[in-house]
């Protein structure tokens, strides 16, 4: 694609006027008629400086550096489609876009879009910004036209002299002007759109404050201006005081005496902001059973539980619309803003709530935006000053997060002060455990949308509303009793999930990874209160969690704690010590594990613990493999498997087995090394010990692919990967995918092996301890000595895939 002009450019764009009829009528000729309409605007577009910046199905976007091109072009288009049987509307629009890596950003482009879409087929339509550059004053003047976007009008010109209806514009409702075009929601757009022209009457949408379920509503009420001849009109109920004001506020608005009388009218009622007048719902249900022609459409923080309702969530803004809309809030008060990684961690603190990162972006027209991430730790008080003509409730964050809050009785109060005691999402369970919730007192707090129900009976507070109950629940009469009970429900998790080492039962480390928010506030609680013994406990009773991904978060942990443990008792300090030293050997730290092993060892002996001696020989004999003293691993691992052999201890079995395999390999006996691997994986499967098995088998495909057993080493990686995926192990995932990528490559499948690749390199989810960083230097080594161009363009493609999606191709590749 030729370089997209800068600076001043306007937007032209194309689309075929009914195009589905056509398709019909034409049957197969569609398709060449189609193409000979894109063969010709195609050239005429070029001959005039055209850039095509995107088509999509029959429709163009093109820029130009000059508007007179601009305007010629569409000319020249219109001509040499005549007198073919597709017919195009064309809009041209000037403007000063952001030009970015994804291409044209700004206003203008959507003002484009809106003005083409207007228009009949034939029909060239020009924005007063075109006209002006282009000193085209033969043009007819249609007058000032609303457009979808609902920013303000847009006087709007025709070139030629031929006849058309009126535009399609918005001049026919009193949906009220936006200041600027909705950001993404492209989704919901098309979702509410089908349902609304479909058979649902009444559509609420519900979400926290802030959420922009009201911007949504507008934007929805203007795609469908064309599917309700009898009006769309914008009702707002915020200043309402009571129920019975509703009825008269609608008759006014739409100038019907009577409610019921809309009944027969295909007419669309944005009621919004419904969440207190609830007492008014009977009212809707009303007018919706006078007739079957009129619709609904709700905007409230709790649904109007009337039949036939159809609730319509509205989440927040997901990361990249979040930042889109930053940017463009940020530059109408700071033109020179460019978007950074602070940016990005703005929108994430906030939840991505455009209420809340338009506040934010207009504290960016005096700080930057490393000043303003450093400030958001007191989100309500920061985020302030919203536009004067804004209602006062929107004016700030904790104005429109105490508007629901409000609303709730006495005892949801409490309940929502209770729940800020939760960090992250928590479950039904803790919710009831700790917070003392019923059911059905927490479905009515996932009502006032003040908390959001989330799949597998899990909850969320978003940060944002937290804040306000975080000062809600320091109020509360019995804080340290619920920071306690806290405390213990998430040891008791912690507990259940099996990933300390002395405990032989199936490790489950999936049961944490969703709470670890909360593990993090219940450890802080134990180093805040000096429990000590009960804090490392709780960290050893994660052993197995650390070591997946978060080794340098249990490094300080551990520092923390044992800084205090001088009284904790000699077994406790001895699995601490055990479980420091496994953390720190996965963060690389190999000499400082090794005493810490070494410490804890010492601690196992003084106490006679012989399984916890077992366990200590095996890990020293780790390190000493890790030096290079064959003889040593070789004396510590056959102790260690003797011990656990004689305690019955198939999980401690299992572990000297497999390094007893690796020395082997290593001393050239590669038939007992891969037999004592085997052997090890049996019994990590027997006891459904996932994370040894998968660790395992990695090691024994490595072997098979040093035998050119590829077949075999994939059909290895496959169980490797999918025991991994099983309990979010993105550290071992990451390896076994990287050894795959090898495979792929000796069996010449070179774009394949580099889109595995690429992922694996992008998630950079290794850590300095687990693969050792000489196998993975070794590994990359042999990967890429075999890569060709093939291999770079999936690598460069691989990149844009989680390490889940490039799992999910592996087991599609084969």
């Amino acid at each position: 694609m030729a370089e997209l002009p800068t600076g001043t450019v306007t937007f032209l764009f194309t689309d075929v006027e009914g195009s589905t009829r056509l398709l019909h009528e034409l049957g197969d000729a569609y398709a060449e008629a189609l193409g000979k309409h894109r063969k010709a605007l195609r050239e005429c577009f070029m001959r005039h400086g055209g850039v095509e910046v995107d088509t999509q199905g029959d429709a163009f976007f093109v820029a130009f550096a000059r508007a007179s091109d601009a305007l010629a072009a569409a000319a020249e288009g219109q001509a040499a489609l005549e007198p073919g049987p597709i017919r195009v509307r064309i809009g041209l629009h000037t403007g000063e876009p952001l030009v970015t890596d994804e291409g044209y950003v700004g206003i203008d482009v959507h003002r484009a879009a809106r003005i083409a879409a207007v228009g009949y087929g034939g029909q060239i339509l020009v924005s007063q910004s075109t006209r002006d550059l282009a000193r085209a004053h033969g043009l007819r003047d249609l007058g000032h036209h609303r457009l979808k976007d609902l920013t303000a009008p847009e006087r709007i010109y025709q070139f030629g002299d031929d006849d058309f209806p009126p535009l399609k514009s918005l001049n026919t409702t009193n949906l009220p002007v936006a200041s600027n075009p909705l950001v993404g929601r492209e989704t919901e757009l098309a979702e509410l759109a089908a349902i609304l022209t479909d058979s649902e009457r009444l559509v609420t949408l519900t979400g926290p404050g802030g959420s922009g379920k009201t911007r949504l509503g507008l934007q929805v009420g203007a795609e469908l201006l064309e599917h309700f001849p009898g009006g769309v009109f914008f009702v707002p109920l915020a200043a309402l005081s009571a129920p019975e004001l509703v009825r008269p506020a609608i008759s006014r608005t739409t100038g019907v005496p009577r409610l019921e009388e809309l009944a027969g009218r295909r007419a669309l009622l944005l009621l919004d902001n419904f969440e207190h007048l609830l007492g008014a719902a009977p009212d809707v249900a009303a007018l919706l059973e006078a007739g079957d022609s009129a619709k609904v459409l709700a905007t409230s923080r709790a649904p109007l539980r009337v039949h036939g309702e159809c609730e319509f969530a509205v989440d927040p803004l997901p990361e990249s619309d979040a930042v889109e809309l930053l940017v463009q809030r940020a530059r109408s008060v700071r033109r020179d803003f460019a978007p950074d990684e602070h940016a990005k961690e703005i929108c994430r603190r906030l939840d991505g709530l455009p209420l809340a990162v338009e506040l934010a972006a207009a504290r960016l027209r005096s700080l930057d935006s490393a000043a303003l991430l450093d400030r958001l730790d007191r989100r309500l008080p920061l985020l302030t000053g919203g536009a004067r003509n804004a209602p006062e409730r929107q004016r700030t964050l904790r104005a429109t997060i105490e508007w629901s809050y409000d609303l709730l009785p006495d005892d949801l109060s409490a309940l929502f002060a209770r729940l800020a005691v939760f960090a992250g999402t928590f479950s039904l369970d803790a919710a009831e455990q700790v917070a003392g919730c019923t059911v059905e007192t927490l479905d009515a707090l996932v009502e006032a949308s003040l908390v959001k129900a989330l799949p597998g009976n899990r909850f969320l507070m978003l940060e944002t509303i937290r804040e306000l109950a975080l000062e809600r629940f320091a109020e509360l009469d019995d804080v340290a009793e619920l920071r306690a009970r806290h405390a213990r429900y998430y040891h008791s998790v912690a507990l259940s999930a099996c990933l300390d080492t002395d405990v032989p039962d199936e490790q489950r480390p999936e049961i944490v990874f969703p709470e670890a928010p909360n593990l993090r506030v219940a450890l802080a609680w134990a180093l805040e209160t000096s429990e000590t013994d009960f804090g490392l406990d709780l960290l050893v009773a994660l052993e197995q969690f650390w070591v997946l991904g978060y080794t340098t978060e249990a490094m300080r942990w551990f520092t923390a704690f044992l800084e205090h443990a001088d009284g904790a008792p000699p077994l406790l300090r001895a699995r601490a010590l055990r479980s420091f030293g496994s953390s720190a050997h996965f963060a690389g730290e190999f000499e400082f594990a090794e005493r810490l092993c070494e410490e804890s060892l010492a601690e196992y002996e003084q106490l006679g613990d012989e399984h916890g001696i077992a366990v200590l020989l095996h890990r020293l004999s780790i390190f000493a493999l890790h030096r290079g003293d064959i003889e040593q691993a070789s004396a510590l691992s056959e102790r260690s498997l003797e011990l656990h052999r004689l305690l019955a201890n198939d999980k401690g079995a299992a572990q000297p087995l497999a390094l007893l395999g690796a020395i082997a390999l290593r001393s050239g006996d590669r038939e007992r090394g891969r037999a004592l691997l085997e052997e090890s994986a049996e019994l990590a499967g027997k006891i459904r010990w996932r994370w040894w098995r998968a660790g395992t088998l990695s090691a024994l495909a490595e072997v098979a692919i040093a035998d050119d057993r590829i077949a075999d080493a994939q059909g290895l990686l496959h169980e490797a990967v999918d025991l991994a995926l099983q309990f979010g192990d993105r550290v071992g995932l990451s390896w076994y995918l990287s050894q795959y990528a090898l495979t792929l490559l000796h069996d010449s499948r070179t774009e394949d092996a580099g889109r595995v690749w690429g992922a694996v390199e992008a998630a950079a989810a290794f850590v300095p301890g687990g693969p050792w960083p000489r196998d993975l230097d070794r590994l990359q080594h042999e990967v890429l000595a075999l890569a060709d161009a093939a291999f770079e363009t999936g690598r460069e493609a691989g990149r844009s895939l989680s390490l889940e999606e490039a799992a999910t191709r592996m087991c599609a590749i084969d």
